[in-house]
């Protein structure tokens, strides 16, 4: 906890003074029932209050000059709020290992329909943007709150070779500068340019789902740096299993980038098995190092419960959010509190 006006703290002295001026008070009630003995006897007489009744009130009131004093400080909390603004880049893997059965009907059937019900479960006001990539990367959808579009573009991936990681994460980065001035496209000196308030992060994050290890251009932890100085998080997640299995894709699956340039792959492609391993080390680093977290999907069942649980995290951020009013709340409920009780217990 953290405070806007930490010299207002001077105003907690009022209790200790408090404390002190009623220990005198106290003292010299005592002097006075010595010299008159008459109101002593009736004193006596009478059935007074316990003793932790009578210094309970006194307690709750210094409770309450305390929080008071506290709040007149302006203290505030690092808080995880949701965002009122923000994107969700989601980076499709679509390489040639996209359609092995591991994951039946294949892998890229199963993203497909993951990220459809990652679409339609975000609420209207969070934008989504979709990548895709193999051996090259591109923007498929500018973040964008037309559901329509996203659906659209996802039924419609089609399968290439490579897997291009990296730079399927810088393109994301220049998506997101796009529409948010405070993250700065892919070739601007990060040295001319500040990291945002708060915890450091904008709220737009960037989502990356692949079966397997970059094979071509950048470096997946480089352009995880060129993300984290952007104060962008990558949340990575490797989906598949490394049991051998055929690779099968539907003639709508295969693109004329990729597998589809060759005659006998047009129809309906079957190839040999082959286990597809991920490179677990470089996801995780590439989330850790931007303030991520790497997710595995083995199964579709798995990649559907890890984007559903998702935007739970990614649409919240980390700020210093006032919290003066609970402090002065607090204040009140004690101030009244001690008050009550001591009409109640002393009031003869």
């Amino acid at each position: 906890m953290s405070l806007t006006w930490p010299w207002a703290l001077a105003a907690l002295v009022a209790a200790p003074l408090l404390l002190v001026l009623r220990w005198w008070m106290l003292k010299r009630r005592r002097k006075l029932a010595v010299r008159v003995s008459s109101l002593a006897l009736i004193r006596a007489a009478l059935p007074g209050p316990r003793r932790w009744q009578r210094h309970l009130p006194v307690a709750l009131f210094v409770l309450a000059l305390l929080a008071l004093g506290t709040a007149v400080a302006r203290p505030q909390a690092s808080l995880r709020v949701p965002t009122s603004s923000s994107s969700i880049v989601l980076a499709l893997d679509v390489s040639q290992s996209m359609c092995s059965t591991d994951v039946p009907p294949n892998r890229l059937t199963a993203a497909q329909e993951a990220a459809r019900e990652f679409v339609r479960s975000q609420d209207g006001g969070t934008k989504i943007g979709l990548v895709a990539f193999s051996g090259i990367s591109g923007l498929l959808v500018a973040p964008t709150t037309d559901r329509e579009a996203l659906l659209a573009a996802i039924d419609g991936l089609t399968t290439a070779r490579g897997t291009a990681i990296g730079q399927a994460i810088l393109t994301a980065i220049d998506a997101v500068a796009e529409i948010n001035p405070e993250v700065v496209p892919i070739g601007v000196d990060l040295g001319e340019t500040t990291r945002p308030e708060g915890d450091g992060f904008v709220p737009d994050t960037i989502v990356v789902l692949t079966d397997g290890a970059n094979t071509q251009g950048v470096d997946p932890v480089t352009a995880a740096e060129q993300a984290a100085g952007r104060g962008l998080r990558v949340y990575t997640i490797g989906f598949g299993t490394t049991e051998p299995a055929p690779m099968v894709c539907s003639p709508d699956q295969i693109g004329s980038g990729g597998m589809g340039t060759r005659p006998e792959w047009q129809g309906r492609f079957g190839g040999g098995r082959r286990a597809q391993l991920i490179d677990e080390d470089t996801l995780a680093a590439v989330a850790e190092l931007t303030g991520g977290e790497y997710f595995r999907a083995e199964d579709a069942d798995q990649l559907n419960e890890v984007l559903t649980d998702l935007p739970s995290t990614i649409v919240t951020q980390e700020r210093d959010v006032e919290v003066t009013v609970w402090f002065v709340l607090a204040g009140a409920l004690l101030l009244v509190g001690a008050v009550g009780l001591s009409l109640r217990w002393n009031r003869s």
